[in-house]
């Protein structure tokens, strides 16, 4: 098997959904499934059913890709526990990726012309409780640059900042992401402001292909690591609100 052509598999349970790729030098194979609750029992499963499509033995796969967030605590724990147990009992590496970049390239291939060379692109992704998991990427030479690392904002914040009149209102904005539906009441301001947004895709998920371009090239790129990298990436500490604190979000107080 060739080091630029790899078989690798790559998953993302971060969200409501099972996103899962098969990447051979023939063919990608992609998976979307229900996830939630659902995605312990049904990741090993549909991992299986794409190696059987291509015909392919779990000894020909060459690494595991999983997406470690930010996202739902649950879905990140399945990712990461089911890409050890693989990782290890493969003898493989691990490629970790950032859940968000994998919302950002799917936006990019959805529409291609939308991301020329230094395109930014904010991710807003839907983080419950009244906030959102957010980052801010470019691309650029072929990849995507972090110019701010993935963070939780109150759902208010988007318009504080960029809604007619804020402090960043003049900004040409990118937008991608399921709070774009999930929190479209609150994003009304930034979506409806005068200036408009140069894209707001509302679709965009760590897809299959998403996930199987940003594995393909991390691997070129030799970023591979042992299972002990299979770790999460959080940026909530809790997974949970008092009344009071549900009370203050719905009032816009945080």
């Amino acid at each position: 098997m060739s080091v630029s052509s790899p078989v690798l598999l790559a998953l993302d349970t971060a969200t409501d959904q099972i996103h899962a790729a098969l990447v051979t030098p023939e063919a990608t194979r992609v998976r979307q499934l229900p996830g939630g609750a659902q995605a312990s029992t049904a990741l090993l499963p549909a991992l299986q059913a794409l190696l059987a499509e291509a015909r392919r033995p779990w000894r020909d796969v060459q690494a595991i890709a999983f997406g470690a967030g930010p996202g739902a605590f649950t879905g990140l724990r399945t990712a990461c526990s089911v890409t050890q147990g693989l990782a290890l009992g493969l003898g493989c590496p691990v490629i970790v990726l950032d859940t968000l970049k994998a919302v950002a390239e799917d936006a990019r291939l959805r529409d291609p012309a939308a991301f020329p060379e230094g395109a930014h692109l904010w991710v807003l992704q839907d983080a419950r409780m009244g906030e959102l998991y957010v980052a801010a990427l470019t691309w650029a030479g072929g990849e995507w640059q972090t110019v701010t690392a993935p963070a939780l904002w109150p759902v208010q914040e988007p318009a504080r900042r960029w809604a007619d009149g804020g402090p960043e209102s003049g900004v040409a904005l990118r937008l991608a992401g399921n709070a774009l539906r999930a929190c479209a009441e609150a994003l009304s301001p930034v979506l409806n402001r005068a200036a408009g947004c140069l894209l707001a895709d509302a679709e965009a998920c760590p897809s299959g292909a998403a996930l199987a371009a940003l594995a393909t090239r991390a691997w070129v790129r030799g970023d591979v690591g042992d299972v002990a990298h299979a770790l999460p990436t959080y940026v909530r500490d809790k997974v949970a609100q008092t009344t009071a604190e549900r009370t203050a979000v719905a009032r816009g107080e945080r």
